[in-house]
C-alpha cells in the first residue's frame, strides 16, 4: 500500500513543479538607480523611444530590473538581473501576430485545461539563454520570428468560486513550457494624498 501511494505521488510531481505561484512587486525607480551595465546595453534603443520607465521587480525568488518603453508601435519590456545581465526582451502583441499553428496549439491547451478563460495580455519573448546579449537585443528590436522565441500569456480562468490569474509560457511551436498562478500586484508602495 505504501508503495502505491508513493508511486502515485511520483506521477503528480511534475504538475506541482509546473504550476507555481508568482508573487511579484514592481517599484518604479529613477534612471540613476538602474544598473549601469544594463543601461549601457539598451541606450542605443532608447533614442527615439517614448514613455521610458525604469522598475525594480521583486518576486518570491529573485530581484530584477526592468526598462519599459514604447518604440514605434510596440510596448517593450527589457529585463535584467541584479548585476545588469540581460534576461529577456518582451513586447506586447496580439493573437494575430502569432503563427497560426502555434496559436492553435496554445488555444488547444487552454481550452482543454481551462474551459472558461480570458486572455489579458500576450507578449513575444526573446530569452537570452546561450545567446549573446547584443544579438538577442538586435533580433528582438527587429521583431524577428525565430525558433527560440516564446509567447507569454497572462490570462484569468474560472476556478471554484471565482477567477484565478495565471501566467503561462509557451515555446514558438505553442507547447507549454511552464505555468504559474499570478497574484495581483501589491500597491502598498503607492501613496495617496
Amino acid at each position: 500500500m505504501k508503495y502505491k501511494i508513493f508511486a502515485i505521488a511520483l506521477l503528480f510531481m511534475p504538475f506541482f513543479g509546473m504550476s507555481q505561484e508568482k508573487h511579484e512587486q514592481e517599484f518604479r525607480i529613477k534612471k540613476s538607480q538602474f544598473p549601469d551595465a544594463a543601461l549601457e546595453q539598451i541606450e542605443q534603443y532608447l533614442g527615439d523611444a517614448k514613455r521610458i520607465r525604469f522598475y525594480q521587480e521583486l518576486d518570491s525568488t529573485k530581484k530584477s530590473y526592468e526598462a519599459k518603453f514604447k518604440k514605434g508601435r510596440l510596448h517593450y519590456s527589457v529585463e535584467f538581473n541584479e548585476t545588469g545581465k540581460l534576461e529577456d526582451v518582451e513586447f506586447i502583441i496580439k493573437e494575430r501576430d502569432i503563427p497560426e499553428d502555434s496559436w492553435n496549439a496554445i488555444l488547444e491547451h487552454l481550452q482543454e485545461n481551462y474551459p472558461k478563460f480570458r486572455i489579458k495580455k500576450i507578449q513575444q519573448q526573446y530569452p537570452l539563454a546561450d545567446r549573446e546579449p547584443k544579438k538577442t537585443l538586435h533580433e528582438a528590436f527587429q521583431n524577428l520570428i525565430l525558433p527560440y522565441i516564446n509567447y507569454e500569456l497572462v490570462f484569468s480562468a474560472k476556478k471554484d468560486k471565482g477567477f484565478q490569474t495565471y501566467e503561462a509560457l509557451f515555446n514558438s511551436e505553442g507547447t507549454l513550457i511552464n505555468i504559474r498562478k499570478s497574484s495581483p500586484l501589491s500597491y502598498d508602495h503607492v501613496l495617496y494624498p
